[in-house]
């Protein structure tokens, strides 16, 4: 049984091979004359470098909302921004803790700076009063402007407000100061650590989610403040409103989102599959999204306490002037998993899972739009479109959620995370990042001008270069450049562009690698492209034999025909992509085994023939042709005993046309056929008083004798040496005596047998009466 399950199995295994690699080669062809390098795919694209276009999930290109750098702060962290009807952006920030107001213009200055170490959140209310919450120890500030008062006259009120510049201190006019004409109080202190958002309704009331207890405060306009709502969940990360003023809240710890009355009761929308909820935002079709990150975990966590001390210590060594961080030294970790804490980027560089973003429909039907295995969501918001926006890191992306899985990378931000969106005159969004805080305008409009660079196709083989096949439309310039080494700065030929309206070929030379760019520019019709195929033909290089191996005693069984071929399909450009099944073998003393290994640079299919050589002879002999298993066998009996050297010839003429085919060849190490068994000679036995003596000669014609034995009257087999003891010769001679027993009157059968070096047996046997 145990050897029909062994069958079983492998013929089980086969059948996949062979069902994989004929769908490769029905899908891909085989890989002989001209070649074709096609980038459409969203995966394939966004191996490029994209500036100014937007790669699209169903494949292709267009040009990007416009993005310009708005101001830079001298701040590492931006944590929130929140933009007034007048199109001031308010700036929350960590490492310095500032709230900035920008104007229109780009003009900056500081409203606040408190003794805390990050200002986590804000929100702007009526009248011009901004609230913001700070962490550790979370507090919110009221901060206003002081009516009739000129700016940079009155000294601050609150000792919070600033550090003072130094009187001799000199002034650098890039740097915001610190605007005096702005004031702040301490307006609610919950006693916690954690506030994480804010949120202002129509009547002026402020709710504050925060941490540790999972703890929803609403604050009313005469600073009267009450717990709104309590959850069993450790955080309340993200509030928003809807319509109906019911606040909807994300949560940390199940990825839970509540809908919760006016009157504070509420109710659980969704318990996402992630961990923690980031971002929030509310379509007009009353459509919730949300953005989750962070695997759930059953088992005990760091404590949110000591993850945030740890990254409150690295805010505060921080520097104002540090340059962009590396994913695991930014304050990225989620509050209730050693690897992700809330602090202050939930989910943050080391959380694992990716994200998600979550629709649920106005009747509370949930469904999962948007993932990415890599990137995590910070920030979620509608552009003018109604396009929803999703600010990520570890990257910096913003993708466009257009549907179910349907979707755009618009941009890639010169910093690590894109952590808020803010409504900008015009139609456009304020963009906020961190690693280094900046913020951005993200225009309405397209770009007038973008580019894309593909990422360098290695053809592997120097190649000559073809047609481009171009799919796309509106205005779009091509160029491509080719070169031998795989850093296109190292002295490439120069960008050649494509005469896109004739079928003419590259003018670049010929080489191994090459790259292509698209330049889009904004015209009457949107310019796009869908596909670009470059047609190229490597040059032929004869297959190479690794090496060849004979083996004695070993019968390969030769593979079905749709597998023995030598299936390594062009997989556009993918190296080392093969599908082979092992050759199956068993052993069988009569015949000999040819393996050998081979490959092609070119993926041609390959076929073999088969020679050999005795010693000593000059002519090589066909044993067979037309082979396109790498291995095969044939009886031994076939070759007289002596030393052999066999020959393999690899040839690409199933590939390629008549008269153009190269072949390699590969001998292998020399090996020793011996199917005779030795002779025994001369066999006598006689009795010499109560012993028997045996005497005889074994001769072998090729091979060394390597043992003999005996067996007396049917007895055990015993080994017994030649004369002078060293069994190295083919012929030797045996003498011995063995005990005859207590009956030396009875007939005795004498039997013995000699192996040669090759397992070849002869036998002879003697009567002694």
């Amino acid at each position: 049984m145990p050897s029909l399950r062994a069958f079983l199995s492998f013929i089980t295994r086969s059948f996949f091979l062979i069902t994989i690699a004929v769908c490769a080669m029905a899908a891909s062809g085989f890989a002989d004359g001209t070649r074709t390098w096609e980038q459409s795919k969203f995966e394939d694209l966004s191996k490029g470098t994209a500036t100014g276009v937007a790669l699209r999930s169903s494949g292709g290109m267009e040009l990007a909302p416009s993005f310009k750098l708005f101001y830079s702060t001298p701040s590492t962290y931006i944590w929130a921004i929140a933009a007034d009807q007048d199109g001031n952006v308010y700036v929350a920030t960590g490492s310095p803790a500032r709230v900035y107001r920008v104007t229109p213009d780009g003009h900056a200055t500081i409203i606040f700076e408190p003794q805390e170490l990050q200002v986590q959140t804000l929100e702007v209310g009526p009248r011009g009063v901004i609230y913001a919450a700070t962490a550790p120890d979370g507090k919110v500030y009221k901060i206003e402007h002081k009516l009739g008062e000129k700016a940079g006259k009155s000294k601050p009120e609150n000792k919070l407000e600033s550090k003072a510049p130094e009187k001799d201190a000199p002034k650098d006019p890039a740097k915001p100061t610190l605007d005096p004409s702005w004031t702040s109080s301490e307006y609610f202190a919950p006693g916690t650590k954690y506030i994480w958002d804010l949120v202002l309704d129509k009547s002026g009331n402020l709710y504050v989610a925060t941490g540790d207890h999972g703890e929803i405060y609403k604050v009313t306009p005469k600073r009267e403040h009450s717990i709104f709502f309590k959850s069993d969940e450790t955080h309340i990360r993200v509030l928003a409103l809807d319509a109906q003023s019911n606040l909807i809240a994300g949560t940390d710890g199940s990825g839970l989102i509540y809908r919760i009355s006016p009157a504070g009761e509420g109710f659980v929308l969704y318990s996402t599959p992630k961990k923690e909820i980031t971002a929030l935002a509310l379509d007009r079709d009353g459509n919730i999204y949300a953005a989750g990150v962070g695997e759930k975990r059953t088992s005990a966590a760091a404590s949110p306490a000591n993850v945030s001390a740890a990254m409150l210590s690295m805010a505060a060594n921080a520097t104002p002037a540090a340059g962009p961080q590396t994913p695991g030294m930014t304050m990225t970790m989620a509050p209730t998993a050693p690897q992700a804490s809330a602090f202050p980027f939930p989910g943050g560089g080391g959380a694992s899972g990716g994200s998600d973003v979550y629709r649920i429909a106005p009747d509370g039907s949930p469904s999962r739009v948007w993932t990415s295995h890599e990137d995590i969501v910070y920030a979620l918001a509608f552009d003018s479109h109604g396009q929803l926006l999703a600010g990520t890191g570890n990257r910096g992306h913003v993708f466009a959620i257009l549907g179910q899985d349907d979707f755009s990378d618009l941009l890639k931000a010169p910093a690590s995370q894109v952590t808020g969106f803010a409504k900008a005159p015009g139609g456009g969004l304020y963009a906020a990042s961190s690693n280094l805080g900046k913020i951005f305008l993200l225009g309405p409009s397209p770009e007038n001008e973008g580019a894309y660079e593909s990422d360098v196709f290695d053809a592997r083989i120097f190649s000559r270069w073809g047609r481009v096949e171009f799919r796309g439309a509106g205005n779009v310039d091509l160029f491509v450049r080719s070169g031998n080494v795989d850093n296109p700065d190292r002295n490439w030929s120069p960008w050649k562009p494509v005469n896109l309206s004739k079928e003419s070929e590259m003018a670049v030379p010929p080489a191994r690698y090459a790259q292509w760019k698209a330049v889009l520019h904004a015209g009457t019709a949107p310019p796009s492209v869908d596909t670009v195929t470059l047609n190229y033909l490597p040059k032929n290089v004869a297959p190479e034999i690794e090496d060849v191996s004979v083996q004695v005693g070993v019968r390969y069984q030769p593979l079905p025909k749709s597998a023995a071929l030598n299936l390594s399909p062009d997989m556009s450009g993918a190296a080392g992509i093969h599908f082979e099944s092992p050759t199956p073998s068993n052993h069988d003393r009569d015949a000999i085994g040819v393996k050998w290994n081979a490959h092609d640079d070119n993926d041609d299919q390959l076929v073999y023939a088969l020679y050999y050589r005795g010693d000593g002879e000059t002519r090589w002999l066909l044993l067979k042709d037309n082979l396109t298993d790498k291995a095969y066998s044939f009886d031994a009996s076939l070759l007289p005993d002596g030393g052999y050297t066999v020959k393999v010839v690899a040839s690409d003429a199933p590939s390629h046309s008549p008269g153009e085919a190269l072949t390699s060849t590969k001998e292998s190490r020399r090996f020793e056929v011996d199917t005779t068994p030795p002779r025994i000679q001369n066999l006598t036995a006689s009795l010499e008083g109560a012993q028997i003596r045996v005497r005889f000669r074994a001769d072998d014609g090729f091979s060394t004798i390597k043992r003999a034995e005996y067996s007396i009257d049917a007895g055990d087999w015993k080994y017994v040496e030649p004369v002078g003891q060293l069994s190295d010769a083919k012929s030797e001679d045996y003498d011995f005596k063995v005990d005859a027993g207590k009956d030396t009157s009875s007939e005795h059968v004498v039997v013995v047998r000699v192996y040669d070096k090759y397992d070849n047996m002869g036998a002879a046997k003697t009567l002694l009466k």
